[in-house]
């Protein structure tokens, strides 16, 4: 991996990690376009530099994680359905990182729902985190391991996911972001142990381009919390929605018409 490659990356990751477009499905297409190989250390970099997407959110709602020991729990509680469902499915999991065409389907799909998200749900009662019961959070959580498949977006299956709990689209979107700092530190810490159970050990470059990307991704992250709200309760998703149907569409297209799109 050369630094422009990290850079484009983690670009990408602080870009999309909390819209509801799936940030690990538009790292897997670039790295199929850049025609990156699949080595366990890009694999590894793809979840590890969301610790500095983790960074941007401890940072912009510093005062909410320390409001309350019921905020902890909460996330755990919402935590919890994808933690177990990870452990479980972790090699299946692991193995979908390559399949480039099943994150197109996921995109197209997906953006479908988005079209339909804004009128589903128009009636929110609750309009902020403290509203939130725990099994308000459970369900919000159990939504979260629908994003274990790449493409599917935790942001976007998290937010539906707090839609359909009766919270405003500002409340459902920050849970959403709360609940990526323990998820994404448990995803990125367990891919640490793997490398370490594997034997394999991070040369001097690697760990100078995970600290490079995770800067990028938390700086891009901050603009990216800050405007995503606004254009939230302003526009709604389906402009989202647009948005994946056409890359997966076309995404779909081209694997139709034989075009390999497909990380080597």
């Amino acid at each position: 991996m050369t630094y422009l490659q990290a850079l484009i990356i983690a670009i990408i990751e602080g870009l999309t990690e909390y819209l509801p477009i799936s940030s690990t499905g538009h790292m897997m297409i670039a790295t199929a376009v850049l025609g990156m190989e699949v080595t366990p250390f890009v694999k590894l970099f793809t979840i590890a530099i969301q610790l500095g997407a983790i960074l941007s959110v401890v940072v912009l709602y510093f005062k909410r994680f320390f409001k309350s020991v019921n905020f902890y729990l909460k996330l755990i509680v919402a935590f919890i359905p994808s933690a177990i469902a990870g452990l479980l499915l972790g090699d299946w999991i692991d193995a979908q990182l390559e399949n480039v065409f099943g994150v197109a389907v996921a995109l197209f799909v997906g953006g479908i729902i988005l079209l339909f998200v804004d009128n589903w749900f128009k009636a929110p009662v609750k309009t902020n985190e403290e509203e939130i019961t725990n099994t308000n959070a459970l369900k919000i959580g159990l939504f979260q391991c629908l994003a274990l498949f790449p493409g599917v977006s935790r942001s976007a299956s998290t937010i539906i996911g707090g839609l359909t709990q009766k919270l405003s689209r500002q409340a459902a979107a920050e849970f959403s972001f709360f609940l990526a700092v323990p998820t994404m530190f448990a995803a990125t810490a367990k891919k640490l142990l793997d490398f370490y159970k594997e034997g394999i050990s991070l040369s001097g470059e690697e760990i100078k381009l995970l600290a490079f990307g995770n800067a990028i991704a938390f700086v891009v992250a901050l603009l990216a919390i800050k405007s995503f709200i606004g254009i939230l309760n302003k526009y709604g998703f389906k402009g989202f929605g647009i948005y994946r149907i056409l890359v997966g569409g076309t995404l779909i297209i081209l694997f139709l018409m034989g075009v390999k799109i497909a990380a080597v």
